[in-house]
This record gives structure tokens, C-alpha cells and sequence, in this order.
């Protein structure tokens, strides 16, 4: 159970290796200072920040942002350090811009967390006024063993001040060093999160992560809410879960030998901290830095790779968003110079008034084209970093056209996260931001069949739309059953009335599936009942407090039910168990992914509005159908899609299938 602290409470830590992760209301600076048994600081080695974010056993963020995951290893300290402070700052208090004190924000949320994702202690900061800098919480060493207390301290002098009352002495050119270190990276400070929700894990709602693209954030579509692509999921809309980290093994597509890169988890290592990210090359004078792949924080490079493309998605959401607001702000400047230009009859004729409206329009012009050149810098940068971000991307995260498919090999691990397909935004048309939602699964997926268009008006026909929801259905599957580990993942198909064999055909000429398409009535109800008894199993087992209870030979690996052409074939009761399917399934590794078209289920009237709202949305065209939970950008979802002619999906599910063979044996 979560321990929520007050000021001055303390808690005990049984793990070693954590995480703080950070929220608050606007970007801050994160750092950690290592102190003695006195509470002093030794020297600026003892401090990681923004300039220098690894030390010993601490990693830091690099840049300014409204979330933060500081990484810390316990048993990597010297037994000099007895004490670990977790220090926030205000990177604009000394710039003159954005805040300059706390109390002028929402109360930051630093949460204990271990490496699962479990949040082990919590504090909100709250009680702050002037103060621009603060010590969150501490972990200090208490006879052999380690505790975290919930500090609170501010301090309106800012990081010197702070350094100066912990006893450093270079206090105040390390103060001015951080703040360097912080303006060079303020440009891609990340935004604020979406609001935390009363339920859920608040330490993990953005990326926490990211559409985003369960930060998870999360997109939230027009039939209900989406999970974040990324964490925060996209990010933290409603419904949305916290991630649960899980590192898997994946291919590097640059490897000359095609062997595969080490993405084990952490606890499986040593107990030295996690490298530090890669380095980018340096720039040139007057010139940005270059990107870099897995430049963001994390204890594995997978994890690095989630975290820098939810920092992609949330960039381009800010920055298409000071564009618009910009845009606005032209807009409605220019109507009220030309109201105030007319409403004056002696203006309304003549070369005075055409002189007025020509200058509103000049102002409004000057202003669109200001806007324009900074969106376009920030796309520019954006779009060199998808450049080298794209092709590093294991299997989970790529596309299917990315070379590292065709160096795939069946995982060991389950990955944390998988590629759903892309987002982007109409600004900027030439960036798409992939949206990855974290594994396990913990919403069923819809592919609506009923749409007959896309936003280029190219598919009209109905059939089509059926017959392009069941490819990117398969799609979906395929992936899922490439990034879980043999045996741990297993499909089920229903298809009453065989009329997506065509598409099914991957699936089953390959043997991945668990039996044959379940086909008519009969077909429906054994598949249904048969899965429905395993979910009341395994709620019986946990509930029971043995897990190891279950009949031998019970097939504990996660389960996709793929239902096609719904709702044809299925009678009251067997709607009844798809509802309790998708509500009571995902928390026991019973998944959904109906391809359907929401109006021809009408007849069934709201009974069915709940299953609806309860699915991720999505399509098989292009559709601006998601919406993320800062600003409500329409962002428009791609589904991935294979090369024409390419047989890679057969490839790898030939693999996927042999595998599995072997793992039986």
C-alpha cells in the first residue's frame, strides 16, 4: 500500500533501487544532492543536475519539465552519503519569465517508486508561497537501513540559497551553472500534465507516457476515452491506467551482425547504476544541438526510446499549440482594429479607413508569419530527431517497414510498451509521432469497420472498410503475438460467418492461433463460454489468495479474443458475456478486439453503450478521432500498415509459430 506523507513523516524503503518521479503544475528543475551524516554537501560532485546529470548511484533529467524520473541506486553510495535530498526548482524565477515562485502554481507530486512501477510513498508539496527552489523529500540512511521523509523545505533565494543552507560553499556558481544548464534546454521543456484523476496511480499517469503519444497519457476519442500513446499514456485521460514497466528484449536494427541488443531489466544486472544516455555530437557554432536516439532518462535503452517519443509527441502538442494561440490572437487583434476602424463614421469611406484596415491586415500578417517561423524552427528540430530516433526503435516500437524486423527473434521478456500505429497533427504534416500503448493491455481495442470515408475521401465502399478493419485488425494481433514471448500470448478468433478468412489468412495458414475461427452460433457461445469460465477462474484463485490453485494445465498466458462481424450471430446472452469480457477480463489477461460497426449494433439500443465506451477506438483510414488531454488537439490516427508485396508479417509470425512449437515440446 501507497504511504501518502505529510510534511516531516517518514517511511520506511525496502528496495535499493527506485525512482522519483516528479509532477507538477508547470516546468521545474529537478536535481539530487548527496549529503554527509552531518546533512552537509562535500563538494559540487555531490550534486546531479541538468549540467551534470550522473553521479554515483543518481540520474537526473537533462532539461526543464512538468514531469520527471530521477533514477537512484542505494547501494551504490559510499558510506560517506548518509543522506539523499530531492531538490525542485523554478528555471524562469532568474530569467525574469513564466513563474517565479511556487505559490503561484499547483503543489507539486513526488512520488517513491520501485522499478515495477509499484508507488512505494507519496507527498504533495503543498504550504509554498514565495519560495523558488525546495527540498521535496529525502532518503537517508538510519542504522544500516534507508527511509524517505517528506521535507517540504523552500527556499525564496532560490538553488543558492538552498546550497548555501546545506553547507556547500561553491553555492552560489553552482546555482548559476544549473541555471545556464537549464535556459540552454528550455526550449523543449515539457508542458504541464493532464489533471490527475482521483483514482489510479498518480506517480505513473504521464510519462509518464506518454497518446503517449497512458504518458498515458492519453488521447481520449470521440466514443470515449483513449489511453495515452505514451504514459501518460498519449497520456492521462479518463479511464486511463498508470504503465507497468516491463522491459523486453528487441533487435538493434544497426547492428552489423544482427544480434540482439541487451534490454533486460534492471534487476537482473548489477547493482552499478544504469550508463548514461548517449551523447550527442557537437554542434556547430550558433547551430542547435543535434539529436540524439535514447537521450532521455531511464535504466534500460528501450525505456530511454519510450520516454524520448512521448517528449516528441508532448513537444509538438505545445508547440502546435502557442501556434495556434498565436494565430488567435491575430485573428481577434485584427477584428477588433477593424471594429474600432468602423466604428467611427468619418473613417468608414475614404483613405483613411482603407488606410486602417490595410494596417490591421499588415499587423495580423506580421504576427501569423512570427508564429509560423517558431513553429517551423520547433518542427524542424522535431523532425530531425524523428530522423534518428525512427530507425533505432526495437520491434515493439517500429514500423513494419523498419530493417529491424527482418532481424527479429521470438523475445524472452515482454516489452513495455507497442506500437498501435501513428499520430499527427495538421500543421505539421510531415512528423508523425508513434502511439505506443503500455503492455499489459488494460483496455480492449475497437476497429470500427462503419466509417464510409477518410479525410482524403478515397474509401467510400462499405465492403472495403470491412475488409480494411479486419487487415488492421490482423496487424494488431500480429504484433502483439511478435513482441510477447512464446506461450505468453494466445488468440482467439470468432468469425459466425467466415467472412474474414480472406484477412484471417496470416493467422491461420501460419498456426499461431489457438484452434480455428470459431464459425456460427455454436462456434460463438463454446468460445465465449470457454473464456468467461477462465476469467471467473482466475478472479476466484486471486480473490482466494492462491494463484497456484488452478487446474493443471491451465494455459496462464495472456489471452485476444478477435471478434469480426458483430453483431451478427450472437443473442442476448452472448452480447451479455462480451460486456463482462471487456470489464472484468483485461485484469486477468482476457483481452478483446472487436471489429464492428457501432449502428449496425443499434438494435440493441444503450445496452451496448457501456462495451462501447469501455474500448480504444480506432480505424482502419486515417481519422482525427483522438483528442489529447492538454489543449484538445484533434490529432489524426494512422494505422499501421504493411509494405505492399512485403511478407515480413509472415515472417515473423512463421518464427512466432515455431517458436511456440519448440517452447511445447
Amino acid at each position: 500500500m501507497t504511504a501518502e506523507l505529510v510534511r516531516g513523516q517518514n517511511h520506511p524503503l525496502s528496495q535499493s533501487r527506485l525512482e522519483i518521479r516528479i509532477s507538477a503544475g508547470t516546468p521545474v528543475a529537478a536535481a539530487a544532492a548527496l549529503g554527509d551524516e552531518n546533512g552537509r554537501i562535500r563538494g559540487t560532485q555531490w550534486v546531479a543536475h541538468p549540467g551534470a546529470p550522473v553521479q554515483p548511484g543518481l540520474e537526473v533529467s537533462r532539461q526543464a519539465a512538468a514531469d520527471h524520473r530521477l533514477a537512484v541506486d542505494l547501494d551504490a553510495m559510499t558510506d560517506a552519503v548518509h543522506r539523499v535530498s530531492v531538490l525542485l526548482a523554478l528555471p524562469a524565477a532568474n530569467a525574469g519569465a513564466g513563474p517565479a515562485r511556487f505559490g503561484s502554481v499547483a503543489a507539486p507530486f513526488v512520488a517513491v517508486t520501485g522499478l515495477d512501477g509499484t508507488e512505494v510513498a507519496s507527498y504533495t508539496i503543498t504550504g509554498l508561497d514565495l519560495e523558488s527552489a525546495v527540498v521535496a523529500l529525502e532518503l537517508y540512511r538510519r542504522q544500516g537501513a534507508w527511509k524517505v521523509r517528506a521535507v517540504g523545505q523552500g527556499y525564496a533565494g532560490g538553488l543558492a540559497e538552498l546550497f548555501a543552507d546545506q553547507g556547500l560553499s561553491e553555492a552560489a556558481q553552482l546555482a548559476a551553472g544549473i541555471d545556464e544548464a537549464v535556459a540552454k534546454g528550455l526550449a523543449r521543456s515539457v508542458q504541464a500534465p493532464p489533471p490527475r484523476t482521483p483514482e489510479g496511480d498518480r506517480s505513473r499517469q504521464a510519462a509518464a507516457p506518454a497518446v503517449g503519444p497512458d504518458q498515458g497519457a492519453a488521447p481520449q476519442g470521440a466514443s470515449g476515452p483513449v489511453p495515452s500513446a505514451y504514459g501518460g499514456q498519449p497520456a492521462g485521460g479518463q479511464g486511463q491506467g498508470g504503465p507497468q514497466p516491463a522491459y523486453g528484449g528487441a533487435t538493434d536494427p544497426h547492428a552489423p551482425s544482427g544480434g540482439p541488443v541487451d534490454y533486460s531489466h534492471p534487476r537482473r544486472q548489477t547493482s552499478a547504476p544504469p550508463p548514461p544516455p548517449p551523447a550527442a555530437p557537437p554542434a556547430q557554432p550558433g547551430q542547435p544541438a543535434r539529436p540524439v536516439a535514447g537521450d532521455a532518462t531511464g535504466w534500460s535503452m528501450e525505456e530511454r526510446l519510450y520516454n524520448q517519443v512521448w517528449g516528441m509527441f508532448e513537444d509538438l502538442a505545445r508547440t502546435a499549440a502557442a501556434y495556434r494561440s498565436a494565430v488567435d490572437f491575430a485573428e481577434s487583434r485584427m477584428d477588433k482594429e477593424l471594429e474600432q476602424a468602423l466604428s467611427d463614421p468619418r473613417s468608414r469611406i475614404g483613405g483613411q479607413g482603407d488606410a486602417a484596415r490595410e494596417a490591421a491586415r499588415a499587423r495580423y500578417t506580421q504576427l501569423v508569419d512570427q508564429a509560423r517561423a517558431s513553429l517551423d524552427r520547433d518542427l524542424d528540430q522535431l523532425v530531425a530527431e524523428s530522423e534518428v530516433v525512427e530507425p533505432a526503435l526495437p520491434p515493439a516500437f517500429a514500423r513494419w517497414d523498419n530493417p529491424c524486423w527482418h532481424a527479429y527473434r521470438v523475445p524472452m521478456e515482454i516489452p513495455m510498451a507497442l506500437r498501435l500505429g501513428d499520430l499527427r497533427l495538421p500543421e505539421a504534416e510531415s512528423i508523425r509521432i508513434p502511439m505506443l500503448l503500455r503492455l499489459p493491455l488494460e483496455r480492449g481495442l475497437w476497429i470500427d469497420s462503419g466509417r464510409t470515408d477518410s479525410l482524403d475521401g478515397s474509401f467510400t465502399d462499405s465492403h472495403d472498410m470491412r475488409r480494411l478493419a479486419m487487415d488492421t485488425a490482423v496487424a494488431h494481433a500480429a504484433r502483439l503475438l511478435a513482441v510477447y514471448p512464446a506461450g505468453e500470448f494466445t488468440v482467439h478468433v470468432v468469425d459466425p460467418a467466415g467472412s474474414g478468412a480472406q484477412a484471417l489468412a496470416p493467422l491461420t495458414q501460419t498456426g499461431v492461433l489457438a484452434g480455428p475461427p470459431a464459425q456460427g452460433a455454436a462456434g460463438v457461445t463454446e468460445v465465449l463460454a470457454r473464456l468467461t469460465q477462465r476469467v471467473d477462474l482466475v478472479q476466484m484463485a486471486l480473490r482466494g489468495g492462491a494463484p497456484d490453485a488452478l487446474p493443471p494445465g491451465f494455459d496462464t498466458s495472456q489471452q485476444l479474443l478477435i471478434v469480426n462481424d458483430f453483431p451478427h450471430g450472437f443473442d442476448d446472452r452472448a452480447v451479455n458475456q462480451l460486456r463482462y469480457l471487456v470489464d472484468e477480463g483485461p485484469p486477468v489477461g482476457v483481452h478483446l478486439m472487436m471489429v464492428a460497426d457501432r449502428e449496425e449494433s443499434a438494435g440493441y439500443g444503450p445496452l451496448l453503450d457501456p462495451l462501447w465506451r469501455s474500448l480504444l477506438r480506432l480505424t482502419p483510414v486515417p481519422d482525427d478521432h483522438l483528442a489529447d488531454p492538454w489543449v484538445g488537439h484533434a490529432w489524426t490516427y494512422e494505422p499501421p500498415s504493411v509494405p505492399p508485396g512485403s511478407e515480413v508479417l509472415r515472417q515473423v509470425l512463421t518464427q512466432v509459430a515455431e517458436a511456440r512449437r519448440t517452447w511445447n515440446r
